[in-house]
């Protein structure tokens, strides 16, 4: 059986889904090769928020675009998008003095934002603790999804709208390129040829090229988030992001007293050690979810983060996380982490094992919100 196409992506996630979508929109036949029934990895166990705010300004305008295809797409089906905006909660100057120059950076870069009083977030956010809360600054255009429907919904609109076609359970051993053929073997010896593949995997594409996996600079990072169970009629609208966001997130890496605060902090603090901020964000059910911690390998180790969850990272941030909001309930239903892979010394990775053959991975944090505007840049870039 051999199958031909325009392009062939390889990992059906966020990042090559959306690769897919913007050769699609060049009329192109495509087709995404996905080894599991449905996405299984980094796509899948975030917390789908659509954040660009926290981006530096390259990612900020992938993530700006994003906003705009994700919108679009709403509008032919329902992927689970909500509108309703991201928060950064100060809880104290030190962070208030930052909002307040990252306010006065995308008012100048044209970025909507809006700085809130302290009494402004306690009206705005039920359950905000007032001696934590010192202040916000909001960001109206973002959007939350839930991120594990959202994919198969983006996949079917795909396939019945534009012609995707997806190969599910196909897990592929073997890429190359042969006279400018691409072929794309999976492990039951089906061939799929195409003009261009592009690698979408994550961190797994070291059973295609592990040379070139071992000799990249890819880590992995392990992240803990936990669910809540359903709320009642409790309603906690947005993405909201706090006081240690504030002090990780790169787009406050860009303030001018960024550098000065950081130096003043513990970096053997528990929330340092183990890559601590504390989110929440309401589910569709009316759960929240909370996390989330970040624990590193290189890529080629990345078996040494364990499958296990640190329960101590969980009640640590179940602990700091009653600081912040009061919920109805803090009883837990469920618990996973995720696992994403990103490079060290660039925002992602790219390779090419032949003209015809590329490997884009290692977006890091960023895929959910940067992989539409990124992915859209990349399309015209490989077929300039």
């Amino acid at each position: 059986m051999t199958t031909k196409f325009d392009l062939l992506v390889v990992g059906g996630g966020i990042l090559g889904t959306f690769h897919a979508y913007h050769a699609l929109k060049k009329n192109l036949k495509v087709a995404i090769l996905e080894r599991n029934a449905v996405p299984q990895g980094a796509t899948v166990r975030n917390f789908g928020q659509v954040v660009p705010s926290g981006m530096d300004l390259k990612w900020q305008n992938f993530g700006r675009e994003s906003l705009e295809i994700y919108n679009e797409l709403h509008t032919q089906a329902d992927l689970t998008i909500r509108k309703n905006g991201s928060i950064y909660i100060a809880s104290n100057d030190e962070e208030l003095q930052l909002i307040e120059e990252l306010y006065e950076i995308n008012r100048n870069n044209d970025y909507e934002s809006v700085l809130l009083s302290k009494n402004d977030c306690i009206k705005k956010f039920d359950g905000l603790r007032s001696d934590y809360c010192k202040g916000g600054l909001f960001f109206p255009q973002e959007l939350s999804v839930d991120s594990a429907d959202m994919i198969v919904k983006l996949h079917k609109l795909l396939q019945e709208k534009m012609g995707l076609q997806i190969f599910y359970n196909t897990t592929i051993s073997e890429t190359h390129e042969d006279n400018q053929k691409c072929i794309a073997t999976a492990t039951d010896g089906t061939e799929f040829t195409a003009s261009k593949i592009i690698i979408c995997g994550g961190h797994e594409f070291k059973t295609l090229y592990p040379n070139v996996f071992n000799e990249s600079d890819l880590e992995v990072s392990k992240l803990q988030m936990l669910q809540t169970k359903p709320q009642g009629i409790y309603s906690l609208q947005g993405n909201i992001l706090t006081g240690l966001s504030i002090r990780r997130y790169e787009a406050f890496g860009e303030c001018p007293s960024f550098q000065k605060i950081k130096s003043l902090e513990n970096p053997n603090s528990f929330e340092k050690r183990y890559g601590v901020h504390i989110l929440f964000k309401q589910a569709l059910d009316g759960s929240i979810i909370l996390g989330d911690s970040h624990e590193y390998a290189d890529a080629k180790n990345a078996d040494d983060l364990g499958y296990d969850l640190n329960m101590e990272i969980d009640e640590f941030m179940i602990h700091e996380a009653r600081k912040i909001i009061d919920l109805p309930t803090y009883e837990i239903q469920r618990r996973w982490f995720g696992v994403y892979s990103q490079c060290k010394t660039k925002d992602i990775f790219e390779h090419s094992p032949s003209p015809n053959v590329h490997i884009v991975t290692g977006i890091g944090g960023k895929g959910m919100t940067g992989s539409g505007g990124f992915s859209k840049f990349n399309i015209e870039k490989i077929y300039a």
